[in-house]
C-alpha cells in the first residue's frame, strides 16, 4: 500500500507593514525601587544596564489604524495606575483597547510602578516616571509608523535550558519554598520571531521566553533589566537589529542561580538565552521559503531529498480582547489590610501586606474580578497576552490546542493581578496559591476560553 508523502505543516508568515523602535527608559537613580522584603536599601545607587522599550507596529496596509506591541523592562504593576498609564497610551495614539499591548519584562530591579509609594524615599518620582514613559511608548510608536515597510514575520521553536522549576518542597517544613528544583522538568520552550524585509534583512526579532528575572535580589543595589539585558545584546550584535523580548508563562519558571548580588550571573544568564536565540534564528529559513518532500535518490542508501519551495505568506491580521471573569478566594477588606500595616513593623511582612492590599484594590470588594485577555492573529500566528502570571501550564496548553500555529504567550500584559497555578496545587502551602486572589480552577478556566476564542479567529478566514 503507497503511503502519502511525508509533509510539513504549512504555516504561513505574516507580510504587512512592519515598524520597530526603541526608547530608552533608564529612571533616575534615586527613585525608589524596593522589590524585596528582605532589602536593607529603598533606592539604588547605579545602574546595571539601560532599561529600555522597544515598539513594535504592525499594519496590513498605510491606510489601517495598527495593533502597537510594547516590551519594557519594567517589574510589575501594584496598583490602579495601569488603568490610567494605558489609556493615556490610547487616547495619544487613538487606538482602541484591542491594539495595544504592553508588556512587562518582569525585572525585579526596576522601579517601583505605584504612585501610592509617593511617601517613601524617592516615592514622589514615580508619577513623573511614568508621564516621561508613556510619552516614550507614544514617541516610540509614531517613529515605528513612520519607518514601517512591507516585511515578513515568521517564527521557530526551540529550545533553552535556562529555566527550572522553582516550587521545592521545604525540607524543614511541610510548605513549598521558592526555588530551584532539580527533581521537576521545566517547559524549557523558547520560540523567536523575525521579522525580514524583501531583501531578507533582519530588521527585528522576538523572542517569546518564560523565566522568572529574579537573578538580581535583595543584595543588588543596581537598576537592572536582569539577564534580559545581556539575552538583547548578544542578540542585537550579532544581527544589528532591536530585539524585543516578551515575557511567557513563568509562574513557576526561574534560573536555577538566583537571589544573588553579582551582575556577572545575571550577564551569564543573558548569554544562554541570547546564544539560543541566535542558533535558532540560524536554523529558520528564508521567509517565502518552505520545506517540500520532493523524491528519493538511490546511492548507497536510499536518500530523501527536500527542496525549498516557495511560500506564500498571509495579509490576516486580527485583534480581539476578550473580557474574563474569575471568582475570588474569601479576601479580608482594604480597609482591614491597612489596619495590620499600621501595626507592622517588619520589613518581610510589610510587603507582603502592602502586595496583598495592592491586589485587593484592583480586583475590588466584589466576588468576582474582570480582566482582559488579548489574542492577535498575524497570519498563521498568534500572540496571546494578559495580565496575571499563570503556570507554564497554560503555554504548554494552548500550544497543543492551537498547534501547528506558532503561539507567544505573555505574563504581566496591560495589568498585573495574581498567579494562576494549576488546580491541584491549591491544596498545597505555597506562595503562588496564597498570593493570588483568584480562586482554584482559574488557569483551566482561561486556558479553555482563552483557546476557544482563539480557534474563532482562523474560523473567520
Amino acid at each position: 500500500m503507497m503511503r502519502p508523502p511525508p509533509s510539513i505543516p504549512n504555516v504561513r508568515p505574516f507580510c504587512g507593514l512592519i515598524g520597530v523602535a526603541r526608547e530608552d527608559i533608564t529612571p533616575p537613580v534615586s527613585i525608589y525601587s524596593r522589590s524585596w522584603g528582605a532589602a536593607k536599601h529603598d533606592v539604588a545607587d547605579g545602574i546595571h544596564r539601560p532599561l529600555t522599550l522597544t515598539c513594535l507596529t504592525f499594519q496590513k496596509s498605510a491606510d489601517d489604524s495598527p495593533l502597537v506591541l510594547i516590551s519594557a523592562d519594567l517589574g510589575w504593576w501594584k496598583s490602579d495606575d495601569e488603568k490610567e498609564f494605558r489609556q493615556g497610551i490610547l487616547d495619544g495614539l487613538s487606538l482602541q483597547p484591542s491594539q495595544l499591548m504592553v508588556c512587562l519584562t518582569h525585572t525585579h530591579s526596576g522601579p517601583s510602578l505605584s504612585t501610592e509609594n509617593a511617601a517613601n524615599r524617592g516615592g514622589d518620582l514615580i508619577a513623573p516616571y511614568l508621564k516621561q514613559v508613556r510619552k516614550s511608548i507614544i514617541r516610540a510608536v509614531e517613529t515605528a509608523l513612520s519607518r514601517a515597510r512591507r516585511s515578513f514575520l515568521s517564527w521557530r521553536y526551540d529550545k533553552c535550558s535556562l529555566a527550572t522549576c522553582r516550587d521545592l518542597p521545604d525540607p524543614k517544613a511541610n510548605r513549598y519554598i521558592v526555588g530551584y528544583n532539580p527533581d521537576i522538568p521545566a517547559d524549557d520552550t523558547l520560540l523567536v520571531g523575525r521579522v525580514t524585509d524583501e531583501t531578507h534583512k533582519v530588521l527585528a526579532v522576538i523572542v517569546n521566553y518564560a523565566c522568572h528575572p529574579t537573578t538580581l535580589a535583595w543584595q543588588n543595589t543596581r537598576l537592572s533589566p536582569d539577564y534580559i539585558g545581556a539575552m538583547r545584546q548578544t542578540v542585537e550584535h550579532q544581527t544589528s537589529a532591536p530585539c524585543l523580548f516578551l515575557q511567557g508563562a513563568s509562574g513557576e519558571l526561574s534560573p536555577a542561580e538566583q537571589y544573588v548580588g553579582e551582575l556577572e550571573i545575571a550577564e551569564t544568564h543573558g548569554r544562554r538565552l541570547g546564544y539560543a536565540v541566535l542558533s535558532a534564528l540560524e536554523a529558520m529559513l528564508p521567509a517565502e521559503t518552505r520545506l517540500e518532500f520532493s523524491g528519493v535518490v538511490e546511492s548507497g542508501a536510499p536518500l530523501a531529498i527536500w527542496t525549498r519551495k516557495p511560500q506564500e505568506p498571509s495579509f490576516v491580521l486580527l485583534s480581539e480582547m476578550m473580557e474574563m471573569e474569575l471568582p475570588l478566594k474569601d479576601l479580608p477588606s482594604v480597609t482591614e489590610i491597612e489596619q495590620r500595616l499600621q501595626n507592622c513593623t517588619d520589613h518581610v511582612l510589610k510587603e507582603r501586606l502592602w502586595r496583598q492590599r495592592s491586589v485587593r484594590k484592583i480586583v475590588g470588594d466584589g466576588k468576582n474580578a474582570r480582566f482582559g485577555v488579548w489574542i492577535w492573529r498575524l497570519g498563521d500566528s498568534l500572540l496571546i497576552g494578559q495580565p496575571n502570571e499563570p503556570y507554564s501550564k497554560f503555554q504548554i496548553d494552548l500550544r497543543k490546542l492551537l498547534a501547528p500555529c506558532p503561539v507567544a504567550v505573555m505574563n504581566i500584559t496591560n495589568g498585573s493581578i495574581g498567579y494562576l497555578p494549576p488546580r491541584e496545587l491549591f491544596n498545597y502551602d505555597l506562595y503562588q496559591v496564597w498570593q493570588t486572589p483568584f480562586e482554584s480552577g482559574g488557569l483551566e478556566l482561561v486556558t479553555e476560553k482563552t483557546s476557544r476564542a482563539a480557534q474563532l479567529l482562523f474560523s473567520s478566514e
